[in-house]
């Protein structure tokens, strides 16, 4: 905070009331307005420059720096891995690659249920973890129907499968980027990462059965039931293992990967006693076959983005970037000019680090697959990268401008008080602190989103209450996943994917219970586990 005081106005209801403006105001034009993302958050912007300068006295220099800032973090580390990422399903697709992953993945069983395992649960995960941003939900519907699925059906099999893996997309990034927002308490991704897990666990090993129970009901959770523990049981420990001793990077990556393989080793020796068919008749279309080699092939970017984000996010190789280290005159720390404040003791500062960034990782692993490729080339991939950079420009710059909203709000001391008024409720806040999320996914489609808005006045509530701020964030960004079932974005993204565009109101209503059944459990897991932790 870089203001003398949180409470401008002598009153702490007053005083919140006016810092809840921001958010309000970004809710409604999504909402109410129907603005597009980029408009309803440079309009917020505009809106939360005036109030904290003009109402919560931050200096102009200082809201410049964080105006800066925001745009720097939107970019880097955000931007950069969210680009590299999409890209790299590019040219793996362009190979021909990922139709040989599909593949692979179809002629594991023809049975459907062991289907849905595969495809809307694990390889969504898989693709969750790698891309985000959509990819999963469109590339695993799409799937489904042509394996003879229901398209809309297909489309809400994804949106709740998508819910175990929501928290880790895009490499990690929507707990990465807690690490960006200076949090009360200091909490870090790690340790969100790592309580994220007394709930994650749950929800992980629940949605295998639903997904089952709703296309086949109780008869196909006990004819699936060895299966369906196979894929939740490796799902969840791996992710576990990973989310507490190496962080969330690769909690979406090696998990349903881990899965896959699992689930692949085990039917071989088991099927289903009777083999389920959406379409009992029609013949199954049958996938092409390929060989091992063609298969191992296939998948190797994934193997190879495996091992170096696994290299890239561990502590011996971000001991390096660390004063003394190695490679420590690699990173430069810029300090915004005039943006020194004598309240907080510091000046904003912009650490660069090309090298040890994720989206480098990510980039090495594209050089070594078009190097590996017959069909790819760097011409190709330069075309591909502009096909990438178009489409997601947008996108980004909203997170930017999101960005921009949440440090503002966060050293004008509008997070402080909304916090503090927040904290009122008292003990009985952990209940709600998940609706939160939830609310913030809903209006933006973005776990990234909902966490730049809401984990400051998360962790904030947590220091005025004393309660675990990790547990808060953690609750805000599980409670966000649930609604990604339902979320505006996620609804337009699985009906378009699947051609049934004109549809989300009825795609709507098939999620909307499952989402808040999910809420509810996570709102009351949440109030039990802060009375333990």
């Amino acid at each position: 905070m870089f203001v003398e005081s949180f409470n401008p106005f002598n009153n702490v209801i007053l005083s919140s009331i006016i810092a809840a403006i921001p958010i309000v105001l970004f809710l409604l034009c999504l909402t109410v307005f129907k603005m597009k993302g980029i408009y309803a958050a440079i309009t917020t912007v505009i809106v939360t420059l005036v109030i904290a300068i003009g109402l919560f006295k931050l200096p102009i220099p200082i809201a410049s720096g964080a105006m800066i800032e925001g745009v720097y973090q939107g970019i880097i580390p955000i931007g950069y891995i969210v680009i590299m990422a999409v890209l790299l399903y590019k040219i793996t697709n362009e190979s021909g690659q990922f139709k040989t992953i599909q593949d692979s993945i179809a002629n594991i069983s023809q049975d459907q249920r062991i289907q849905i395992l595969l495809i809307a649960f694990a390889f969504n995960g898989f693709l969750e973890g790698a891309a985000g941003f959509g990819v999963p939900i469109a590339i695993c519907a799409l799937l489904l129907t042509q394996l003879g699925f229901q398209p809309l059906k297909a489309a809400m099999l994804c949106l709740i499968a998508n819910a175990s893996a929501g928290a880790f997309g895009a490499i990690g990034i929507p707990v990465q980027i807690i690490d960006t927002l200076n949090l009360s308490g200091n909490v870090t991704s790690m340790q969100v990462s790592q309580i994220s897990v007394l709930t994650l666990a749950i929800v992980n090993m629940f949605i295998p059965f639903l997904l089952i129970w709703i296309v086949d009901g109780f008869k196909g959770v006990k004819e699936t039931l060895p299966a369906i523990l196979v894929v939740g049981i490796s799902y969840t420990i791996t992710q576990a293992a990973i989310t507490v001793f190496i962080g969330p990077e690769l909690a979406d990556i090696i998990p349903p990967l881990v899965a896959m393989v699992s689930l692949a080793l085990f039917s071989k020796k088991f099927q289903p006693k009777h083999i389920f068919r959406i379409q009992s008749d029609v013949a199954p279309t049958m996938p092409t076959k390929h060989s091992v080699k063609a298969i191992a092939y296939a998948w190797s970017p994934f193997y190879i983005l495996t091992i170096i984000v696994m290299i890239w996010s561990s502590p011996q190789f971000k001991a390096l970037f660390l004063p003394g280290g190695a490679l420590s005159s690699l990173v430069a720390n810029i300090t915004i000019p005039g943006t020194y404040s004598d309240i907080a003791k510091k000046s904003i500062i912009l650490p660069f680090n090309f090298i040890g960034q994720t989206g480098t990782a990510i980039l090495l692993v594209i050089i070594i697959t078009v190097l590996m490729s017959k069909n790819v080339h760097f011409k190709d991939a330069i075309r591909l990268f502009k096909v990438t950079f178009l489409e997601l420009w947008l996108s980004i710059l909203t997170i930017c401008f999101i960005l921009i909203i949440s440090k503002l709000m966060t050293y004008a001391g509008l997070s402080m008080a909304l916090g503090e008024s927040i904290a009122k409720t008292g003990a009985m806040f952990p209940l709600l602190s998940p609706i939160l999320g939830w609310l913030g996914v809903f209006m933006t489609g973005s776990v990234v989103n909902n966490n730049s808005l809401f984990a400051p006045i998360q962790a904030s509530v947590a220091q005025n209450i004393g309660t675990n701020g990790a547990l808060l964030v953690s609750a805000n960004t599980v409670g966000g996943v649930a609604a990604k079932l339902i979320s505006p974005q996620s609804i337009a993204i699985a009906t378009a994917s699947v051609k049934e565009v004109g549809k989300e109101s009825e795609l709507l209503k098939m999620t909307l219970k499952y989402s808040v059944a999910m809420l509810i459990f996570i709102c009351v897991w949440t109030y039990i586990l802060n009375l333990f932790l």
